[in-house]
């Protein structure tokens, strides 16, 4: 498998202070399926729970979101969502005014080894839904090594289409071949970019 190899990137600057814009999540995590099986951190990978078509869910509300990708690292993993789905505390950050606020909608992402229906059907879609929803800025959270490259082609179309992002991260080689504007890389296992396992701290100190 070839991943996505771009030299240029595109780059949208902030349309005003981060703590006055409104912010999205997007997300390669899969929301719960009680019928597909064991969907555990320690479980093995679990195709059946996968999905396909991108997916909206209600920010005032807290998601039982799963990560049960090929390649995450499950001798690491423990089921805690805020490793991979930081929505708790992106509302810490708007609490804190340290962002505006936070979109109604997170959006999920289908981590799909096809790189032509990630840009001509998902990421279109995904900026689509952005743009209904005001958003200033999107923040992008990967985990297993294609979430990588799907969240960084979708970071790349945002970019184009006016709308900055910044990617977490774990896959350093895929998204800088891939090329983003703004990469933070989470030197934490697959499945955890978004800060340690209950640790409150590490969590928002990474978002």
């Amino acid at each position: 498998y070839r991943y996505a190899q771009y030299e240029s990137v595109p780059f949208t600057r902030l349309a005003r202070p981060l703590g006055r814009s409104r912010v999205v999540l997007l997300t390669t995590a899969a929301p719960y399926q009680p019928d597909k099986g064991d969907q555990s951190a320690r479980a093995p990978y679990n195709a059946a729970a996968k999905f396909y078509k991108v997916y909206s869910g209600d920010t005032s509300r807290d998601h039982d979101l799963r990560v049960s990708h090929v390649g995450v690292d499950r001798d690491h993993l423990v089921d805690d969502a805020n490793c991979w789905f930081p929505l708790p505390a992106l509302r810490r950050a708007a609490a804190a005014g340290r962002i505006g606020e936070l979109a109604q909608r997170f959006h999920g992402v289908p981590t799909n080894r096809s790189q032509r229906h990630t840009i001509d059907v998902d990421a279109p879609e995904v900026l689509a839904r952005c743009r209904a929803d005001g958003a200033d800025a999107a923040v992008l959270v990967a985990n297993c090594p294609v979430c990588h490259q799907t969240m960084s082609l979708t970071a790349r179309h945002l970019e184009a289409n006016g709308i900055p992002t910044v990617l977490i991260g774990a896959a350093k080689d895929i998204v800088e071949t891939c090329g983003v504007p703004r990469f933070l890389f989470s030197d934490f296992p697959l499945g955890s970019a978004a800060g340690l396992p209950h640790d409150t701290a590490s969590q928002d100190a990474t978002l």
